[in-house]
């Protein structure tokens, strides 16, 4: 099948490139159906829509804002808010640190 692309009007090539957009969806749905089913095959367990997360251990605070006592910090992921304006007043981290008795 011989198309001069050139020779088309801009009508003919939107009806064209419909029709190609069509057939690849197609396609390309069929294709992912087959590898769905592979992977189903090989991994069962891969297969499964719903994820589990890991159970982590709970944290505990290491930080303490003495202004609210309510609020505190473990230590990991960003900074609180209360504690970077406490640094960026002077304070040093090890200020907040909430001491533990043995």
């Amino acid at each position: 099948m011989d198309i001069n692309l050139g020779e088309l009007s801009l009508d003919e090539l939107w009806t064209l490139h419909e029709g190609v957009a069509a057939v690849l969806g197609r396609k390309m749905m069929a294709e992912k159906a087959i590898l769905e089913e592979r992977l189903r095959k090989i991994a069962p367990e891969a297969s499964m829509s719903k994820h589990e997360r890991r159970a982590y251990p709970k944290v505990v605070p290491k930080y303490r804002n003495p202004k609210n006592p309510n609020e505190t910090w473990s230590g990991r992921g960003k900074q609180p808010r209360w504690l970077v304006s406490q640094i960026g007043g002077g304070k040093r981290l090890d200020q907040f640190r909430i001491r533990r008795s043995s």
